[in-house]
């Protein structure tokens, strides 16, 4: 047997008389006649087949039936309303993925600019430590990632260069230089994120690679085991930036090539303000 369908109107009808106490008042709140809310009230009490208000004297009192209707009926009536907002005003949010450090040193900055350029709009950073930080899940407009996706139906956009970071433990021999060079990763144990990280193999040579791996997964890993002195780490810059743990230091490498920014959507529905977001953070990164 199929449910019955409830119409909003009916349950917008029913929660005005519940919060305003009369079907007269219910009817001024919502701009309509006490025939119309009385109506509507009616016509949802038929759809459920139960009683929601009890009339009679000057203020109407809700039933239990009614009771256990409420809560439910503010909910649909509130997400019906979410719908709209989401279709119509995305102006007020751009909800921005990454899988760690955001952009990093420029994160806070960029998100005040972007509120002073757009008064009333948000720019909201959303943590996803998965490989299009959150954009294949639905719950960002866009996404910062430090790694080509490589899908076609992925566009991206450079943002920006980052250079690479050594992260050791501080009692490390290497944590007392200044700076450090790829060489200095020979014969190590280097931790590798295989999810979302930038460190891969392939940055060394055969003559001059670590002596072993230890992968990890997400950059909590990572610096744990940095920090119990299990490995050393090679990472962007804005790790350093966003990412403080004791038991933990980062240093430059010198020779290691940079760390492309990358700002992802998808390429048959981009967001509107898109264009405005890149030129506002490659400005961050070129100050």
């Amino acid at each position: 047997m199929s449910e019955p369908e409830v119409a909003l109107r009916d349950l917008r009808s029913f929660l005005a008389v519940v919060e305003e106490g009369t079907f007269t008042d219910a009817a001024i709140t919502l701009g309509t006649t006490q025939a119309s809310v009385s109506r509507h009230v009616g016509a949802l009490e038929r759809t459920l087949g139960v009683r929601l208000l009890q009339r009679g004297g000057r203020v109407v009192t809700v039933t239990a039936a009614g009771r256990r209707v409420l809560r439910h009926a503010r909910a649909a009536v509130e997400e019906a309303a979410a719908v709209v907002r989401a279709a119509h005003d995305e102006g007020r949010e751009v909800r921005v993925g990454y899988a760690w450090a955001a952009l990093g040193e420029h994160t806070a900055t960029v998100q005040r600019e972007w509120a002073r350029r757009h008064p009333g709009s948000e720019l909201t950073f959303v943590n996803a430590a998965t490989r299009f930080a959150g954009l294949n899940e639905g719950t960002v407009d866009v996404a910062v990632v430090r790694r080509d996706p490589g899908v076609s139906q992925i566009a991206t956009a450079v943002l920006g260069e980052e250079r690479r970071m050594a992260a050791l433990p501080t009692e490390h021999e290497l944590a007392r230089r200044r700076s450090l060079r790829m060489s200095d990763f020979t014969g190590r144990t280097v931790a590798l994120d295989t999810s979302t990280g930038t460190t891969t193999r392939d940055l060394w040579t055969t003559e001059r690679a670590p002596a072993a791996w230890r992968e990890v997964r997400g950059t909590d890993e990572w610096l744990t085991v940095i920090a119990a002195g299990q490995a050393i780490g090679l990472t962007s810059q804005a790790t350093a930036a966003q990412y403080s743990r004791r038991g933990v230091v980062f240093r430059p490498v010198r020779d290691a090539p940079r760390v492309p920014v990358l700002l992802i959507w998808w390429r048959q529905d981009p967001p509107s303000a898109m264009a405005e977001l890149i030129d506002l953070v490659q400005e961050a990164y070129l100050s």
